[in-house]
């Protein structure tokens, strides 16, 4: 299992409480799951970690959260992107917190058009 689908279950509740977000897509991204919205990812779930989408902003503020860590798939952290241990997550209440935090970063990016990638960086 590359995802743990309670959470994942516990997180698709949360989001479809929400009725200002429109359709909401699930992705398999990363080995895990990806909740997109507007074409965004919002949040994941990568094995027991909740991936969380807080922009770059509100970075530094959720990282001292406990449970919380940088998201770094390559050795150097996402700015914006943080990994939250399943007992960061484990109460609802925590759990609709770091999703509205997600969806708040979210919804301020602008609507990607589906298929849209981003072009890579040259170094």
């Amino acid at each position: 299992m590359a995802f743990d689908e309670g959470l994942a279950q516990r997180v698709r509740e949360v989001l479809s409480d929400r009725d200002d977000l429109g359709e909401v897509v699930e992705k398999k991204m990363f080995g895990g799951l990806a909740f997109m919205i507007r074409g965004n990812m919002c949040c994941g779930i990568l094995r027991e970690d909740l991936m969380a989408r807080v922009g770059k902003a509100n970075h530094a503020r959720w990282l001292g959260e406990p449970h919380a860590r940088e998201m770094d798939f390559t050795g150097r952290p996402s700015p914006g992107m943080l990994f939250v241990g399943p007992n960061g997550v484990a109460e609802d209440d925590a759990l609709g917190r770091w999703i509205a935090a997600c969806v708040d970063a979210c919804t301020a990016l602008p609507p990607k058009a589906p298929g849209a990638r981003n072009p890579r960086k040259r170094r």
